[in-house]
């Protein structure tokens, strides 16, 4: 655990200053950090006296991920072929509309699929490792004999992804950051798909009942920091870790803005962000819309609030929608 965090005021404004960092390779820059503490009040300095490795991890450019590149906001398009995931729970279970799907998001706009076959909404119960193989592999080969966009395998469990990796898949995103299956990580080193972990307290069963916090933006930071020293000690490259805060998993409401408030903290992790926000609940209460179908409008709004801090990767379920709200956020924001 740090004594000091480092949370970069991320920038796009045109007039930018002579001495200004560029945050993570990409598209804001930060003169500006705000330095955190558990037990103190926040405070501002200067970009120019951050420590060294801080600077380093906070403006490094990301190396690209399965060929994908870095330097400009990435849409990871959602494919679950599951009968009950919390949004779109049913609609691409059958086959042939799954690949259709996939295929649709990739002419929209996806750089990245990402094949679910496990719901991993609140309360939902865990798939048995034959039935999340047979629901996705299948999909997977297929998608791959038609397209060629990369492809991530949505899954906790080593099998699963040792059989998408034969269909084809490219990453390993995993909602319990590869320590739910110890077989896992492992399989990551053998086979060197890259991987994302994301946060999360709890399991999908329990993550709802109550979480707490002693301080949940810094809590997040550092069990990903812990993650990801844990992997990169196992064999897997920093620079193929994606890191994603967990929105909705295992947070409460205020729980999930604070972490959107400060999602720029967690380039000091070094990784790409990945933000996994679409449709989800708290958008629903927010917004007065209880129908999931129905938060396009505050997904979008979501989607463009981490990509003004630098977050790197959007999963989404409505690829073309946040493709056409990307392409207007850059040209107000660069005039491009």
């Amino acid at each position: 655990m740090t004594s000091r965090y480092f949370r970069p005021i991320a920038r796009t404004d045109h007039a930018r200053p002579s001495g200004a960092l560029c945050l993570a390779g990409g598209w804001c820059w930060f003169d500006t950090v705000e330095v955190l503490h558990r037990d103190a009040p926040s405070y501002l300095m200067p970009a120019a006296d951050l420590p060294e490795d801080i600077r380093e991890h906070l403006t490094a450019p990301r190396a690209p991920m399965a060929g994908i590149g870095f330097d400009a906001p990435r849409i990871m398009g959602i494919l679950n072929v599951t009968p009950d995931s919390f949004s779109d729970g049913g609609q691409h279970f059958d086959p042939a509309v799954a690949i259709a799907h996939a295929s649709a998001m990739a002419d929209q706009g996806a750089a990245m699929i990402d094949v679910g076959g496990e719901s991993t909404r609140p309360g939902a119960p865990a798939v048995e490792i034959e039935d999340e193989i047979a629901r996705t592999q299948p999909v997977i080969a297929a998608i791959r004999s038609e397209i060629a966009t990369p492809i991530s395998i949505d899954t906790r469990k080593a099998p699963v992804a040792r059989a998408a990796r034969g269909a084809g898949a490219d990453l390993i995103n995993d909602v319990a950051g590869l320590t739910f299956d110890p077989d896992l990580a492992p399989y990551a080193v053998e086979s060197g798909l890259p991987v994302c972990i994301m946060h999360a307290q709890g399991t999908p069963e329990t993550m709802q009942r109550d979480p707490r916090y002693d301080n949940v933006v810094l809590d997040v930071y550092d069990w990903l920091a812990a993650r990801i020293d844990a992997l990169v000690a196992l064999g897997i490259a920093r620079a193929a870790i994606m890191t994603d805060p967990g929105i909705g998993f295992g947070k409460t409401q205020a729980h999930n803005l604070a972490l959107l408030q400060n999602l720029s903290l967690f380039h000091g992790l070094g990784c790409p962000i990945l933000l996994g926000a679409s449709r989800k609940r708290f958008i629903g209460d927010l917004s007065q819309t209880p129908i999931a179908a129905d938060r396009v409008p505050g997904s979008l709004a979501v989607a463009l609030g981490g990509v003004a801090q630098g977050v790197q990767m959007l999963r989404v379920h409505d690829v073309a929608e946040t493709r056409a709200a990307l392409q207007l956020w850059q040209a107000a924001t660069f005039g491009v």
